[in-house]
């Protein structure tokens, strides 16, 4: 028996069968039921049971054959499972599910390569399908799921014509392979991007033709595209925007008109809108139709944020005391994308060892500066320190550009110039100089606040130039690299590691800015260890040598997160790093380390953390030294 399936024109399959059975061919019998379900160690530690345990409807879904994968992904496409979780078990819930279900369940198995289906789901012993809608029953005690799926069809056919060059296709879309719907939709999709990816926007599939054939299992696909002509980027058509200059709205954009059309040249586009910060939505559709010349207009229609946004955080550390950081921001200040940034932030509130430090920036951002991947800025800050061996205030106020390649890579110049006043027990030394800080950044990750896999990458070069006696002239160079990696069921481990260098080159020690020197301890570094605990003592002082940062640096984290319930995780860490008196990791050092364990709790806004860590050995002597606790917003690193 051959049943041939049709779709229309759009990239998408309807197969459909009826609600209440389908041919059937089976042998053998494997049930799944919540009882049966495998349960976590921490199963009710953190929330109630699901399942039948606690429902007054008993709920069980037995599947023929001998294929496992097919229980748990009917359950979790279940309609009938999802509303007993949720608590919505009267009659009139059970029977909605459960007419749901036949095309849910039907869906899968679809999905799965099986054809000659059965699906019976009996309500207290009576078909669910046979039940009209206004006839539900008050209360459903039992529900029983029967599923046959018949035996799995494979592919004697799997066509798909015209394909652009380049077009990746599914590798199991061919013959003698297990024949899948999502393959066949895979397939379509596939291909139509393809067309588009060189310049064919309208390309669309013209014809699928899909034939089951029940008497030898076999499944003929055949699907048509028709491409339509290579076309060019025409007129974007702008809506929406209020308070926007329309001219700059196009300049941040960046929209390729006259270019030959691609789908990512279009992603560009929404990319830098959004970066922009300006839009709470942006919308970009292209015309139905093509112009005379070839050329396809775009409809872009964006919504405005609110101008103006406060923020803050904090971090607590039991040894450094507390940080207080906040921000105001207007987003469009004067009708041209323009971002005008406030931060203040207060460390040290607390802190058993130094007072406290603060600081005060300001900063205006110019998207769209010389290019529309482009943003210029001009910043100035100023600052204030009280540490335990030194006060430090310092200035500065410079002018850069950022670049953004992609979401990935992303470099940064600047144009500072800088004003310090150092006092320890040496005396106080100004330094006045000019520095031209470059930086590029690689990321990876798939998420920045919890990443669980792939790297980041830093790398930033600092040259100043002194402007007096006190102030050397030299380079700070900067290597920092990240890397994740996890595994378990549903990447419930996480591995995590950073290393991090750093040298100051053609100044001495005594010339070289105090903030361009290397200080380990705290939570930036080495948890465990007091904040800015291990550096040199070079300086000659009234009462021995001052001690200051170093003239190089290396530090390691390491960290293991295990997630044990939805939102909560535990970490174990241990941190170690190394500060050298000269230039090139070389001279005299010391070294400390520190390891602990932490607490994590997801929020909408990134995870908490708690940590609490203790010294392994080297650096700080003082008595006072011990376990520390620190709480802040954000995975570590």
């Amino acid at each position: 028996m051959r049943r041939l399936l049709k779709a229309g024109t759009a990239a998408a399959f309807v197969l459909s069968a009826g609600t209440d059975q389908a041919l059937a061919q089976s042998a053998g019998s494997s049930s799944s039921s919540p009882s049966s379900a495998s349960s976590s160690p921490f199963s009710g530690l953190f929330g109630g049971k699901k399942g039948n345990e606690t429902s007054p409807v008993d709920i069980n879904i037995s599947v023929a054959g001998s294929n496992e994968d097919l229980p748990p992904a009917i359950r979790n496409t279940s309609l009938l499972i999802s509303a007993q979780n949720e608590g919505r078990v009267t009659g009139q819930d059970m029977l909605a599910a459960a007419r749901g279900d036949y095309a849910r369940i039907l869906g899968v198995l679809y999905d799965q390569g099986y054809y000659s289906v059965t699906i019976n789901i009996l309500l207290d012993g009576v078909e669910a399908a046979t039940v009209a809608p206004l006839d539900a029953p008050h209360i459903v005690r039992k529900v029983q799921v029967t599923i046959d799926p018949g035996p799995r069809f494979r592919y004697s056919r799997a066509d798909i014509a015209p394909v652009a060059p380049g077009t990746e296709l599914p590798p199991d879309y061919r013959r003698g392979e297990i024949a899948r719907t999502g393959d066949m939709k895979t397939a379509a999709t596939s291909a139509v991007e393809g067309w588009r990816n060189v310049g064919h926007a309208k390309a669309d599939v013209a014809q699928t033709e899909i034939i089951a054939d029940h008497d030898t299992n076999l499944i003929e696909s055949d699907i048509r595209l028709v491409p339509g002509p290579s076309l060019t980027f025409g007129e974007m058509k702008m809506r929406g925007y209020q308070r926007m200059d329309p001219r700059r709205l196009r300049k941040i954009a960046g929209f390729p008109e006259g270019e030959r059309f691609d789908p990512e040249k279009l992603e560009d586009v929404r990319k830098r809108l959004r970066r922009s910060g300006v839009f709470s939505a942006i919308t970009l559709t292209e015309a139905d139709y093509v112009n005379a010349d070839n050329s396809l207009d775009v409809d872009l229609l964006v919504t405005e944020q609110k101008l103006r946004r406060i923020g803050g955080g904090f971090e607590y550390s039991s040894i450094d005391g507390m940080r207080l950081t906040g921000y105001w921001m207007h987003r469009n200040l004067m009708r041209g994308g323009e971002r005008l940034r406030i931060d203040a932030d207060i460390e040290d509130i607390g802190s058993q060892l130094t007072g406290m430090d603060y600081k005060l920036g300001v900063r205006i951002d110019r998207p769209a500066t010389l290019h529309p991947d482009i943003t210029g800025y001009v910043a100035a800050q100023v600052t204030s320190e009280d540490e335990e061996d030194y006060d430090q205030k310092t200035g500065t106020f410079g002018l850069g550009f950022t670049y953004m390649h992609d979401d990935e890579l992303t470099a940064d110049i600047a144009l500072q110039f800088r004003a310090l006043q150092v006092d320890d027990d040496s005396g106080r030394t100004d330094f006045r100089l000019f520095a031209l800080p470059m930086s590029v950044t690689w990321d990876r990750r798939d998420e920045s606040t919890d990443a669980k896999r792939g790297f980041w990458l830093f790398g930033s070069t600092t040259p100043f130039v002194g402007l007096q006696d006190e102030t050397g002239t030299g380079a700070q160079v900067v290597a920092e690299g990240r890397g994740y990696y996890s595994f378990g069921a549903d990447d419930r481990v996480t591995l995590a590691g950073r290393s991090r260098l750093g040298t100051v080159l053609g100044s001495e020690l005594e010339e070289t800015p105090r903030d361009y020197l290397f200080f380990s301890g705290g939570g930036g570094t080495v948890r465990g260890q007091p904040f800015e605990s291990l550096g040199v003592e070079v300086i000659p002082g009234k009462d021995g040598f001052v001690k200051t940062g170093g003239m190089s640096i290396a530090v390691l984290n390491a960290e293991a997160r295990v997630r044990v319930r939805e939102k909560i995780g535990v970490v174990a860490f241990v941190d170690a790093g190394r500060v050298w008196e000269e230039s090139g990791f070389s001279g005299g050092s010391g070294w400390h380390a520190g390891a602990g364990a932490g607490l994590r709790y997801d929020t909408p806004i990134g995870p908490m953390r708690f940590d609490i860590a203790h010294p392994l050995g080297g650096g700080y002597k003082d008595d006072d030294a011990g376990t520390q606790l620190y709480i802040g917003l954000g995975q570590a690193f």
